[in-house]
């Protein structure tokens, strides 16, 4: 299952923005309102759908999406 498509409704949600087309380079800088409070909802909404749990160590070594992506789908099963 690729986790892409699922993923960019979840930013497109939280950020109120139908016009965001993720990319592995993209950053909080690239995303108007990623500001900590959506960054926790975006998380938080993240775990919820893809019924996975973030520790604390891996949501801080996240760089970019492309990193959240591949957390991602290295917890999903194959």
């Amino acid at each position: 299952m690729g986790v892409i498509e699922p993923l960019t409704k979840i930013f497109r949600e939280v950020f109120d923005d139908e016009d965001i087309t993720l990319s592995g380079e993209m950053t909080a800088d690239d995303v108007d309102g990623w500001d900590s409070l959506s960054h926790v909802n975006l998380i938080v909404t993240i775990e919820t759908r893809f019924n996975i749990k973030f520790t604390q160590k891996e949501l801080l070594t996240f760089r970019n999406v492309g990193d959240l992506m591949d957390s991602i789908q290295s917890k999903l099963p194959s």
